[in-house]
């Protein structure tokens, strides 16, 4: 089942980079300007969701590892948020817009 996953996910990511190239004219520098701006945006997700999600139960005590759980909880959804947000597409534009004026002047 895991690799089953595994392979859906990998067909996911392949489509998303698939789809950015017709998006974005197709260039690879343009596929990974996105990804790192997709990344940075989970970052800044991760963060917001740090502070926004405070999962202390003052009613039960902390389980062994309940901070670990919820972190990675919070890194995965953060990075399945990421390029949804408008962070990464206003980055990227941002990005695009300074390389082309500096190939200009």
């Amino acid at each position: 089942m895991i690799k089953n996953n595994l392979d859906i996910y990998n067909q996911y990511l392949a489509n998303k980079l698939d789809s950015n190239k017709i998006k974005h004219g197709g260039k690879l520098e343009d596929q990974q300007l996105k990804t790192q701006t997709d990344a940075f945006e989970s970052l800044l997700l991760k963060f917001m969701l740090d502070t926004a999600l405070k999962l202390d139960n003052p009613l039960y005590p902390k389980q062994a590892g309940s901070e670990i759980y919820q972190s990675m909880y919070k890194d995965s959804l953060s990075n399945q948020l990421s390029g949804h947000f408008g962070y990464s597409e206003l980055l990227f534009n941002f990005l695009k817009d300074q390389e082309e004026q500096k190939n200009k002047g």
